[in-house]
């Protein structure tokens, strides 16, 4: 392959596939490992203050401490790019690698990049019954991918520019709009519409997420915390959370069961959750940030189809 393109990955599992086949060398290729679609975020991707909120996030929230100068080390690789002539971008279908993604397109903008850019997304493949992400793909598969990769025009890198700049912000219901419009992203809309169901249901104080999570206890036989995370994983749908994410999750419903040696099952909490008898979102004080807002700060009503801020915790 080209030594003229740099590569721009989602994970360490697929760079290191690709280094395998050949389609990447450690010379011309980015692993990006952020999880932007939980916990603060600024719109200058690369800045200081950036990277030092996200690793205040990480050690606050999950007891992890970023290496901000192997971040750094990475990020650099973009300070220099003379020898490329495009950019070719590998991320999936779900919304953990959508933020990210859109993320990744204002950085290449507000370094000034404008070599092309070309998108390899993974999502539902012909023959398989389910969504793939990319180091799920064989070798034949992701070789297609990669020989029908999309270039972005400028209406695709201004609407995923767009979607960060909002996602940034502290009105996450502009989104709304961007989810009907046309663009090279075919999951985009998808990826939309499960980001605004992440905020607490104005009845129960549930995400769809989390009422999801909940039924899954309610229908099958679990044994323990770590078996529904296993669950989550596989039935999550559009999120694309990792098992640190899900954990988290996981935990915050801890509420809503009843944990017995070999067994959770569903408490009083748990049944009046899922028939949006009673809201718990004071209760579950989730206090995660979506971009620029606090999962606490607003709730989705379905009948309105929007965010609605939660008064009592406005400033």
């Amino acid at each position: 392959m080209s030594s003229k393109t740099l590569h721009i990955t989602n994970g360490n599992s697929l760079t290191d596939y690709l280094l395998k086949l050949n389609i990447v060398t450690d010379a011309n290729v980015i692993t990006w490992q952020e999880t932007l679609c939980v916990g603060p975020t600024l719109e200058n991707v690369a800045s200081k203050e950036f990277l030092d909120n996200r690793t205040v996030f990480f050690k606050s929230f999950y007891d992890i401490t970023l290496n901000q100068e192997e971040i750094a080390t990475e990020l650099q690789k973009l300070d220099d790019i003379g020898d490329f002539n495009d950019v070719t971008l590998w991320f999936e279908y779900d919304l953990f690698c959508h933020i990210n993604m859109v993320a990744v397109i204002s950085l290449l903008v507000q370094k000034g990049i404008y070599i092309p850019i070309y998108l390899v997304c993974s999502g539902r493949v012909e023959g398989e019954k389910d969504l793939k992400g990319l180091a799920q793909l064989n070798t034949e598969q992701l070789h297609s991918h990669y020989e029908d990769k999309v270039k972005l025009n400028v209406d695709d890198i201004s609407l995923a520019i767009k979607v960060w700049k909002i996602y940034c912000g502290n009105d996450h219901n502009l989104l709304l709009p961007l989810i009907t419009r046309s663009s090279s992203f075919k999951y985009m809309s998808n990826c939309l519409k499960a980001h605004i169901k992440r905020f607490p249901d104005v009845r129960s104080g549930l995400s769809t997420l989390e009422y999801n999570i909940l039924k899954l206890v309610k229908e099958n036989t679990i044994t323990s915390r770590h078996h529904l995370v296993g669950y989550a994983l596989h039935y999550q749908g559009y999120y694309g959370y990792r098992d640190l994410q899900l954990e988290r999750v996981v935990d915050l419903l801890s509420l809503f069961f009843t944990e017995t040696e070999h067994l959770l099952l569903l408490n009083r909490k748990g049944h009046l959750a899922l028939e949006h008898q009673h809201n718990y979102q004071t209760e579950m004080n989730n206090t995660i940030y979506f971009g620029g807002v606090r999962s606490l700060d607003y709730k989705f009503d379905k009948k309105q189809n929007k965010l609605i801020k939660t008064m009592v915790y406005a400033n």
